[in-house]
């Protein structure tokens, strides 16, 4: 984890607490004697997220429907310090792709760095729950919301002519449709030994966890759209979930001629986990 991410030791699930009483019963004992929530638990995680954002940003309301993904907030932000080693500077304008209900990289970027955030997404009741957490806190009144009201684009129909943007950050939907994403739960409730009941614990909507293509397909669709956009946005990134999809990703990306192609490695406990940023400046 970055070093510079708050999250990179334990936690202290006492002062959590105190901050959101609901954790408490997400917590237990680990073999190892130390307290923890079990992170396949999507309530259990959103429990966590909860507390987090109340101790550490001042976030007085944060909640997302039950079937939206809950996304953990330490990776979230560890994507966000690299981008800041990126850009290296303070005055940073973000636009995120695909935001979800959660709202969680604005939410991060905005009262960890201060930087001025543009959320787009393409689901309405994604938005109107992202618009009740920006309306319900204070200090979230500086994000723009946009709908991007054509599925079939990501970034063409929503920057519009006087936007600039340090750099854009995105989450691509990795799985190439429904069955694919059913197939990986269904293998991950195995390795964890759960049952039915618990496999409503994997949130997610249909945008939020699968692309035609997959993520190869999103992140091609993403630079063919990043040209238009060249002399308006510094630095295009995306999250490439798969190790294997890279060297598919890079291929298609350097086809759009950018000057400068960096793959940032990311490490969260034993997970790794990479990001791809290109330019044209």
């Amino acid at each position: 984890m970055h070093s510079k991410n708050p999250f990179k030791n334990d936690y202290n699930f006492d002062d959590l607490i105190k901050h959101h009483a609901p954790l408490k019963e997400y917590v237990f004992i680990n073999e190892h004697g130390n307290k923890s929530i079990k992170f396949s638990n999507n309530l259990a995680v959103k429990a966590l997220n909860t507390a987090l954002l109340k101790a550490y940003y001042n976030i007085s309301y944060w909640d997302i429907p039950k079937n939206n993904l809950c996304p953990p907030i330490p990776g979230r932000l560890d994507y966000l310090f690299h981008i800041a080693d990126l850009l290296e500077k303070t005055d940073v304008k973000l636009l995120d792709i695909g935001t979800g209900a959660n709202l969680i990289y604005p939410i991060l970027a905005s009262r960890q760095f201060n930087w001025q955030c543009t959320a787009s997404e393409v689901s309405l009741d994604s938005l109107d729950n992202a618009q009740q957490i920006i309306a319900k806190n204070d200090s979230l009144k500086t994000i723009e919301l946009r709908h991007q009201k054509f599925k079939s684009n990501i970034l063409e129909h929503l920057i519009q002519p006087n936007d600039y943007f340090d750099v854009v950050v995105c989450n691509p939907p990795f799985f190439k449709n429904r069955t694919e994403a059913e197939q990986s739960n269904r293998r991950k409730f195995k390795n964890l030994e759960l049952s039915e009941e618990n496999t409503k614990n994997f949130g997610g909507l249909s945008n939020e966890l699968w692309y035609k293509g997959g993520e190869v397909a999103f992140v091609q669709k993403m630079a063919e759209e990043s040209i238009l956009f060249k002399e308006q946005i510094q630095w295009f990134t995306a999250i490439v979930s798969q190790n294997e999809n890279l060297k598919k990703i890079k291929r298609v990306i350097n086809k759009t001629n950018p000057t400068e192609v960096r793959i940032v490695g990311m490490e969260q406990g034993n997970k790794q986990s990479r990001f791809i940023a290109w330019t044209f400046r």
